[in-house]
């Protein structure tokens, strides 16, 4: 028990992760777990040794599985239960141990860090690996069944204007490891690419599809509202240059001239949660969409057009107990509080949770493509 209602449950081992002897959950003192759009999700582990720890001994037999090719990494797995409720944390694999030997009768401390599963896929380099007449949603769904002993579960998304090439023209081939490609994938088609812990413990989703900014928006962090206040600190910025018209160029087979085609940020699946736009600052021109099909130039057109309207951020911090729930990335809020023109809706770019005994805290990372709000309420 960490904090009044909230249990945290350890588990570790090679591809099965098995609960921690009573020792080492006792010699745990503070959990931190950052979750971001666009990058890897990882954590980072304290405990507190002696010399004597069998800590010592454990975690750095562990951390020497990680070298070998033919021994899977360790795999850490953290489940939340909060007033009765469980929910996977973080699941991923262990990449460092750092020791911190103690002195003048302090103990010591022993610091494990990791990432998601994505880690296990940038492992090994698969390069020339063929996929004749295979579709991109294809070639990732392949990809990841390679990793179900993880127990990740592909959610892969059909990509919008595909791009299927002839197997006379031209075969695709894989570059780098499994992670590098479908990354590379993603940017081709205008997508993303990450894994989340989930639904249930020892489960994971591999989302490959567009950036989502629709959904059941979570409970709204109050600001400056008395007893209703539930976030600590939360200030917001606007920068009115980031708004920019991505331009492409589609080539002409006939003339080889290079035909320049302006994106709007026309993304059902990215809705306008302002009533005032990002205005335009300026356009930028993709000039590498030149060597791309029409339909892969339109994909990164509108992928570039998404990421450069949000000129609103906001950043702050939450104590989980107040809260009364776990903050999640990738996901919506309401904002109240902090006036007409920051109220309404936002999508959650990035959280850290900070887990120590007695406290649960969450930093937090927020944006939006304009400012006043689209909608008179928010859910509480």
């Amino acid at each position: 028990m960490f904090a009044q209602g909230i249990q945290l449950t350890l588990l570790v081992g090679p591809i099965v992760p098995l609960p921690v002897p009573r020792a080492v959950l006792d010699a745990l003192q503070s959990v931190e777990v950052r979750t971001a759009a666009g990058n890897a999700s990882g954590f980072q582990l304290t405990f507190t040794i002696t010399a004597r720890s069998e800590l010592n001994t454990i975690f750095l037999l562990a951390a020497g599985t990680n070298t070998g090719m033919a021994t899977p990494p360790l795999r850490v797995l953290l489940v939340l239960t909060m007033n009765g409720s469980a929910q996977p944390l973080f699941d991923g694999v262990m990449t460092h141990v750092e020791v911190q030997p103690g002195g003048r009768g302090q103990a010591g401390t022993l610091t494990v860090t990791g990432e998601d599963v994505t880690k296990a896929m940038d492992m090994q380099d698969w390069s020339g690996l063929p996929f004749p007449a295979v579709p991109v949603e294809g070639r990732v769904a392949l990809l990841c069944a390679k990793y179900a002993p993880f127990g990740l579960i592909p959610m892969v998304i059909p990509v919008l204007f595909p791009d299927v090439q002839i197997p006379i023209d031209k075969i695709p081939a894989q570059q780098g490891t499994d992670l590098a490609y479908i990354q590379e994938l993603a940017r081709q088609v205008g997508y993303v690419f990450y894994v989340e812990p989930g639904p249930a413990a020892g489960t994971n989703i591999a989302y490959f599809g567009p950036e989502i900014k629709v959904g059941v928006p979570q409970p709204a962090l109050n600001l400056d509202m008395d007893a209703l206040t539930n976030v600590e600190s939360l200030s917001f910025s606007f920068d009115a240059t980031k708004g920019v018209l991505p331009v492409v160029f589609i080539q002409n087979q006939f003339t080889r001239a290079p035909i320049p085609v302006p994106i709007p940020n026309l993304n059902p699946l990215q809705p306008p949660l302002a009533a005032l736009p990002t205005p335009i600052a300026n356009l930028k021109p993709l000039k590498d969409t030149a060597k791309m099909s029409p339909m892969r130039a339109i994909s990164a057109g509108l992928a570039e057009a998404a990421t450069s309207q949000d000129a609103v951020s906001g950043t702050g911090s939450l104590d989980v107990l107040r809260y009364g729930r776990v903050l999640k990335a990738r996901g919506l809020v309401g904002v109240r509080g902090a006036g007409v023109v920051y109220d309404g809706l936002y999508y959650v770019k990035s959280v850290t949770s900070k887990i120590k005994r007695g406290e649960f805290k969450q930093s937090f990372e927020l944006t939006r493509n304009g400012l006043v709000s689209i909608t008179p309420t928010v859910p509480v």
